[in-house]
């Protein structure tokens, strides 16, 4: 054999027969009984049969003394760390000398014909070897995939001289099957194997060092594990092919098992159910998903191979091999039709439709989703597969600066905001008919950030539901029906919502209980402070509608960004009150720090009377809340019994909570402070060459451009929208809005830097400078 591997799987085995076993076990472990021999692949395994039903094990010669006392600890250090796992343990030699700590009191030496054998007994354990997977129920698969976890976690950290050995089953070592492949006399099988080993090179190989790994048990297969009745696991009963590898590859060979004899259209199923058991205890990091398929395609050659090459020493020594073969050519045969990047992606380890061209996405999403949905922003739509930081990534791993979404204000996949979902998602996620301590935390965090007056919290699931129920408190607390809000602004989705966003109204007629007022406009010089709301508020009571709220997006994002005098916004709130209304501070867009102040309305100044929250509650994680005075919501309990089924709920308050830290921690509140100073600073240097930008305001990371015909004030929409899919082109995501639709919104993560923001002014000015604007 020119392959250099583990001497063991060359050495002949044992050959001691079922009389000589049982004179072994009386002579060395004082155990009476018949031997009957079971099948091994490489040792000796007897079953003995009598007062002490037991395992007897004897070892070729070729095992090294060292390797069978590592296996010795590693089944004490796992009974040590996780007792409930039925591994078998050894018997203790009688009239050992070295004592109960020495591993080599658990192993006695008997002469052979080609040299000595180690022997090791062991207790008996209940069920079955060599299940074949298909018998296996969905339950038991996924057991057996937690045990596998379990096994693992139990390992973690165990060391020893001898766990570095090359072991043909062990996927690490799948290119040294290219020397045998001679053994294998189909030569369509051949070919098989040998693609399949060419795409291990190409897309394992590479990865290999980035995988987790430790000492592992190295086979967890059918053989090598004991079953009930119901398929569970009752023993684990040989650690002969422990050794250093990655930790993945103990769920490989447990689900080339789980999968053997099934039908083409059940094996990825059941590969899933086993990951599922498998998380249960240990959560696969996303390249052991992407490559997965690609290492039981490995473990399956070796399952072709190996047996073959044996078989080829010792043809009456398998028996199996034609079974084993069949389930594993049945196996790559299903995996190459499929494609390795299919079953990457139907494991989980590819973004569903990476690779599709963005117009056949398109064209989906137009036939499925329909309508009515907001089309993709820009002219050339995204691709968007995933997110860090500040950061946006397509399909094809081009980068984007994202200067454009206020969701997820600490960062696109923030890991602890992200852990603390995962976590809560693995323990539990259920509803407010329970009690859970992190809805209260989370209650009293958001109240002692906000008003002194504000200390009743609940909870829903969107800016939306916040504010459609801000609204039914303030009609229930007032009752009154009139509603108020600026002449442009987005409040949300719902009836109620949807009648105070004139943005979305579309050509829809006002609703009667609505009136709008315009906000001041600095930059044209029509600012007429209160009186436009004064008159709105004359005109909701005219129509037989008293006003019951005023709603008030403190970033007046949808108008075009405007900062509000505080002066301005205290008379708004004044005027409301001495009508018989609440005034609702909407903190979906300018809160959680956007502005530099925690909420926009504290920057204002004034003290509303309800606050809404949106997803960015949980950068971007279904979350939302209203906060109140307990007198407010003591009248709107009168009226009704609220409750939202998932509105608090344990996950979405893991989400909440790891924002309100990361905040308080990256000090989020000084750094939009700066960055949007900064940010400012830059856009205003190139205003002063740029013609096309009448007006550069904002507050915090919330910044407005308008975009106007040179040298006047009319509003620009072509040009805008040139601008921003010109930005799009050159790596640089940002929107529009204003009524007019001509200024530019920049509103990114709260993580934004400096550097971002340089970035983001070059790229503009580049923009500018190309004529294309």
């Amino acid at each position: 054999m020119s392959v250099r591997v583990d001497e063991v799987l060359s050495v002949a085995p044992p050959s001691f027969s079922e009389a000589e076993a049982g004179v072994i076990a009386e002579n060395l472990f004082g155990v009476v009984g018949s031997a009957r021999a079971a099948r091994s692949e490489r040792d000796q395994t007897f079953l003995i049969d009598g007062q002490r039903p037991a395992v007897m094990k004897v070892s070729n010669t070729a095992e090294d003394a060292a390797r069978l006392d590592m296996e010795f600890l590693a089944v004490r250090r796992v009974a040590l760390v996780d007792p409930s796992l039925p591994v078998v343990q050894p018997w203790l030699v009688p009239g050992a000398l070295s004592g109960v700590e020495d591993p080599a009191s658990y192993r006695a030496v008997v002469p052979g014909v080609a040299g000595s054998h180690h022997v090791r007994m062991y207790d008996r354990l209940p069920g079955r070897a060599s299940i074949h997977g298909a018998e296996l129920s969905d339950d038991a698969v996924r057991d057996w995939g937690t045990m596998a976890a379990r096994l693992g976690r139990a390992l973690r950290g165990f060391s020893h001289p001898s766990s570095t050995r090359v072991m043909l089953w062990d996927a690490q070592h799948a290119l040294l099957l290219r020397d045998l492949l001679g053994a294998v006399a189909d030569p369509a099988v051949r070919a098989l194997v040998g693609r399949t080993l060419d795409r291990y090179e190409a897309v394992v190989s590479p990865v290999w060092p980035t995988l987790r790994a430790q000492v592992i048990h190295g086979d967890l297969c059918a053989d090598n594990v004991l079953v009930g009745d119901a398929g569970e696991v009752t023993g684990i009963i040989d650690f002969g092919d422990m050794g250093f590898s990655a930790l993945i590859a103990d769920a490989v060979s447990a689900v080339e098992s789980h999968v053997a004899g099934r039908a083409r259209e059940d094996i990825l199923r059941t590969v899933r159910i086993a990951l599922d058991g498998y998380e249960r205890a240990t959560p696969l990091e996303l390249i052991e998903r992407t490559i997965f398929g690609e290492l039981l395609a490995a473990r399956a050659c070796a399952s072709v191979v190996v047996p073959e090459f044996r078989a080829s020493m010792d043809e009456n020594r398998y028996g199996r091999t034609a079974d084993l073969r069949r389930d594993a050519v049945k196996l790559l045969e299903h995996l190459d039709d499929l494609g390795f990047d299919v079953v990457a992606r139907r494991l989980g380890g590819r973004e569903p439709g990476a690779g599709s061209p963005v117009r056949q996405l398109l064209a989906r999403r137009q036939d499925v989703l329909g309508p009515a949905l907001t089309n993709p922003s820009y002219d050339e739509p995204l691709h968007l597969v995933r997110g860090e930081g500040v950061w946006l990534f397509d399909a094809d791993d081009r980068r984007y600066l994202d200067a454009y979404n206020n969701v997820p204000v600490v960062g696109h996949g923030h890991p602890r905001v992200s852990e603390a979902i995962a976590r809560q998602s693995r323990r539990l996620n259920t509803n407010m008919r329970y009690l859970h301590d992190t809805v209260l935390e989370v209650a009293d965090r958001l109240i002692a950030t906000s008003d002194p007056s504000l200390d009743v919290v609940l909870f829903v699931n969107s800016g939306s539901e916040a504010n459609d129920l801000a609204w039914r408190i303030a009609a229930a607390a007032t009752g009154r029906t009139g509603g108020l809000c600026t002449a442009h602004a987005y409040h949300g989705i719902s009836e109620a919502t949807a009648a105070l966003s004139p943005e979305a109204w579309a050509g829809r007629v006002q609703p009667g209980h609505v009136r709008t007022w315009a906000p001041p406009d600095g930059y044209r010089d029509s600012d007429h402070g209160a009186e436009p709301f004064a008159r709105a508020i004359g005109q909701l009571v005219e129509a037989g509608h008293g006003p019951a709220a005023a709603i008030l997006d403190g970033v007046l994002t949808s108008d075009g960004i405007i900062d509000l005098a505080p002066g301005l916004a205290r008379e708004l709130v004044h005027l409301t009150h001495e009508a018989g209304g609440l005034w609702i501070a909407d903190e979906v867009q300018g809160g959680h720090g956007r502005t530099g102040a925690m909420w926009s309305y504290q920057r204002l100044g004034i003290a509303p009377d309800i606050v809404t929250l949106g997803k960015p509650m949980g950068n971007g994680h279904p979350v939302a809340a209203v906060i109140t005075r307990s007198d407010i919501a003591e009248r709107f309990a009168q009226t009704t019994d609220f409750f939202s089924t998932f509105g608090g709920n344990p996950v979405a308050m893991a989400a909440a909570l790891a924002v309100l830290d990361v905040i308080d921690d990256e000090r989020i509140l000084d750094g939009a402070r700066a960055t949007g100073d900064h940010l400012r600073a830059g856009l205003r240097a190139l205003q002063r060459g740029a013609p096309v930008i009448g007006d550069v305001r904002g507050m915090g990371l919330a910044t407005g451009v308008e975009i106007v015909q040179a040298g006047t004030p009319t509003a620009d929409r072509p040009s805008a929208d040139r601008i921003i899919n010109e930005l799009r082109r050159r790596g640089v995501l940002i929107g529009t809005t204003g009524a007019g639709g001509n200024v530019l919104k920049i509103r990114p993560p709260l993580v934004f830097q400096p550097r971002h923001a340089d970035l983001l002014v070059a790229t503009l000015a580049e923009v500018l400078g190309d004529g294309r604007s």
